[in-house]
């Protein structure tokens, strides 16, 4: 089980330790738009949002509406996304929305 997260259709961040990212879509649903891994940065207060998903690609942030609480979307922690693997310095806020 790994951890990942998608961006629904209806625009929820949904995070879950899963094998696949389909196994996060909502019963019923197909595609959603886009997912990849997470990790939580205590240390920060911070989750931290990076690669890609083989099934559905790169996350397409901007379609973020809202944040699934189940999970580390609960903690009520900043969320960015690290684009470049490694390079934690250079994180872009994603939620909340600026």
């Amino acid at each position: 089980m790994y951890p990942k997260f998608i961006i629904t259709i209806d625009g929820v961040l949904k995070f879950g330790n899963v094998f696949l990212h389909k196994e996060l879509l909502p019963q019923g649903h197909s595609t959603c738009y886009g997912g990849g891994l997470w990790k939580i940065d205590h240390a920060r207060s911070c989750i931290i949002l990076y690669g890609r998903s083989f099934d559905f690609g790169l996350p397409d942030l901007d379609r973020i509406q809202r944040v699934d609480c189940e999970g580390p979307g609960g903690l009520g922690y900043l969320i960015f996304f690290e684009r470049h693997f490694g390079e934690e310095t250079i994180l872009e806020p994603v939620w909340p929305k600026i």
